[in-house]
């Protein structure tokens, strides 16, 4: 019997090794298998909820919103070596102290597209909360102290105006402008050159240059008093040097008026023409270069965020916030502390007064020696208010508006609450002092917002809220209330001692 037939295998296109065979280069190897999934990071919150972690899940401190006060504690917080998360609802940096170019404002107050003939869009940087920085103010001391100001450049703002029987005038700067200004009557100029003398020799350490005055208790009202002074310069040194923006201050110790007085002299002094400096590209640059500063020291910085819930432990402390993960699910992040703007915490906070503001672009300056930039106030003594106006201007010099191409600002404080339907009619009606000073406007927005302050300091729940922005010209105010926020963080003042280095702005 012959053997069976043997079993062909499959037939083969090409030679190779036989089935079986270890040499499998020419056919696909095996699937591997897919490594497994990182485990997501769970987070318990104080009432035993676990939700996953959002970014890392545990830090030493959540700053809500991305607005300059915000963002210098962001930064100061995160070299101090604290691990900190900082958020914010929308998708830029400055929150309510941004800067936004042309389209965007259009679009901010619902004005389709901007008119061709104001140029170029991205020549714009217009500020949402527009101020001033004195140059030798906190602000600035803040900015050397960190090492921020390596981030910017700085431009001085070329005048600084007082209006006086309807008419604006320059803020001496010079001997010479000292003499020739209209500001002050001839015989008056004495008793002001007197009263700037005690200002600049005055030395709180120093009792021998308080010349019999205890400025603790001494009113300011009293103290111009013994200096024979005028109601209009009393007017002129009280909004135009020390910068009040109500007469509330006459019944208050002169100590803080001549500390305000002395800070004006000092910036003066520093660069002449005016006090005040901008940055060149807007305000907004503030907020970005203190974000910069946090992340270098190792901040996460998260925008486009929403604040779903803030949450607090069962003794009332803050102990995080859950907001939305890579995946749109809810995800919480916890803390020991959180800082943040009045508008991520309405039940905290209580409103005060309201900011009315008018944004115009122009195509010619406002101040008559056609300074490019330059600050405008008007006296609540001069035009029958209770408050201050400030009209505030910068240009294409500053890299914040087309050629030729000038934004003004015009702001002041308002009680009234009948803005609603009535925004353009009632702003006009509070602003229409300063509204003169414009002249033809290309464009123009009215703005009014709440200005809301907390209604306690924050040590309790550690929660630790801003001020609203003011509507003052200068970034005073707002420093203070960043000085006032971490001492109520660390029970302790900031130490700024060691700042005194020029900032040398560009005076091209």
């Amino acid at each position: 019997n012959s053997p069976p037939p043997r079993q062909q295998g499959p037939k083969r296109s090409c030679p190779g090794p036989p089935i079986g065979s270890s040499d499998m280069s020419d056919e696909a190897p095996p699937p591997e298998a897919e490594p497994e999934a990182p485990k997501q990071k769970i987070i318990t919150m104080p009432d035993g909820t676990q939700l996953p972690a959002l970014a890392d899940g545990e830090y030493d401190v959540i700053v809500l919103g991305t607005g300059l006060k915000e963002c210098i504690l962001s930064g100061i917080l995160s070299v101090d070596g604290k691990k900190v998360l900082h958020m914010d609802r929308n998708d830029y940096y400055g929150g309510e102290s941004a800067s936004v170019n042309l389209c965007q404002l259009f679009e901010r107050f619902g004005a389709g597209a901007p008119n061709a003939a104001l140029g170029n869009s991205r020549d714009y940087n217009i500020d949402l909360a527009p101020k001033f920085i004195m140059a030798n103010g906190v602000l600035v001391k803040m900015l050397i102290m960190t090492g921020v100001n390596k981030y910017l450049e700085f431009k001085q703002v070329d005048g600084s105006y007082v209006v006086k029987d309807g008419k604006p005038n320059k803020v001496p700067a010079t001997d010479t402008e000292a003499l020739a200004t209209p500001l002050v009557g001839f015989f008056e100029k004495r008793r002001l050159r007197k009263f700037v003398m005690y200002v600049d020799e005055f030395d709180a350490a120093k009792p021998a240059t308080h010349q019999g005055h205890d400025l603790t208790r001494m009113t300011c009202q009293e103290l111009f008093g013994k200096f024979g002074l005028e109601k209009g310069t009393v007017d002129f040194i009280g909004h135009s040097l020390a910068l009040y923006d109500n007469d509330k201050y006459l019944t208050q110790p002169a100590m803080e008026m001549i500390d305000r007085c002395k800070l004006y002299g000092e910036s003066l002094a520093r660069y002449g023409k005016s006090p005040y400096l901008y940055p060149l590209y807007g305000l907004g640059e503030l907020p970005q270069a203190f974000a910069r500063l946090a992340a270098v020291y190792g901040g996460t910085y998260m925008l486009h965020k929403p604040i779903e819930k803030i949450v607090y432990d069962a003794e009332g402390k803050a102990a995080g916030i859950v907001s939305v993960g890579e995946d749109g699910k809810p995800a919480y992040a916890k803390c020991g502390l959180i800082v943040g703007d009045p508008t991520y915490f309405p039940d905290k906070t209580v409103k005060t007064e309201k900011v009315v503001r008018c944004i115009a672009i122009l195509s010619h300056p406002i101040t008559p020696g056609q300074e490019a930039s330059a600050q405008v106030i008007l006296p609540q003594s001069q035009i029958g208010r209770t408050n201050d106006i400030y009209v505030f201007c910068v240009s294409s010099g500053h890299c914040v508006a087309a050629q030729g191409k000038y934004i003004a600002f015009v702001s002041t404080v308002s009680t009234r609450d009948d803005f609603g339907a009535n925004l353009a009619k009632a702003a006009n009606e509070e602003l229409k002092e300063g509204l003169k000073l414009l002249g033809k406007v290309d464009s123009y927005f009215f703005d009014v917002y709440d200005v809301s302050e907390p209604k306690a300091d924050g040590v309790s729940d550690r929660t630790f809220i801003s001020k609203s922005y003011d509507p003052s010209s200068h970034f005073e105010k707002t420093t203070e209330d960043v000085m006032d926020m971490y001492q109520r963080i660390y029970g302790k003042p900031l130490d700024l001692s060691k700042t005194m280095v020029d900032l040398s702005p560009d005076d091209e």
